[in-house]
């Protein structure tokens, strides 16, 4: 299956969706100008994946920042994890925010409660 390798920038996340390699990742910072160009080949890929998906599945969000319109598309994304997982398929959501960001923590809990997918949270220091 293809991989996604996209470089954060100051306005984009970095992403990796590597299925062989078992790295399902989001991180930095998300508020690109066009939300949905952005995440339309993810929530796609995520599609593609879902045909043939792998034993476990921990899809890792360590998001520093995200806006309004982003916070829609990472909803969508947790939506196919929670899909996957009502296909019977083993899924986790690692979700990290930094020790001192209580509304990253927050938006985490929230999202835990809208979706039916197993949360981890887990609290870094910035460095």
């Amino acid at each position: 299956m293809e991989v996604i390798k996209i470089m954060g920038t100051d306005d984009t996340p970095t992403v990796i969706l590597d299925a062989e390699n078992e790295i399902f990742e989001i991180s930095g910072r998300s508020l690109p100008e066009d939300v949905t160009a952005f995440y339309d080949p993810i929530l796609q890929w995520l599609d593609e994946y879902s045909e043939s998906p792998n034993a476990k599945t921990i899809f890792t969000f360590k998001l520093v920042y995200f806006n309004t319109a982003s916070s829609k598309l990472l909803l969508d994304i947790l939506m196919k994890l929670e899909q996957l997982k009502e296909n019977g398929h083993d899924v986790l959501v690692r979700w990290y925010y930094p020790d001192d960001d209580e509304d990253m923590q927050e938006a985490g809990e929230e999202y835990a409660d809208i979706v039916d997918v197993p949360f981890e949270q887990v609290g870094y220091t910035l460095s």
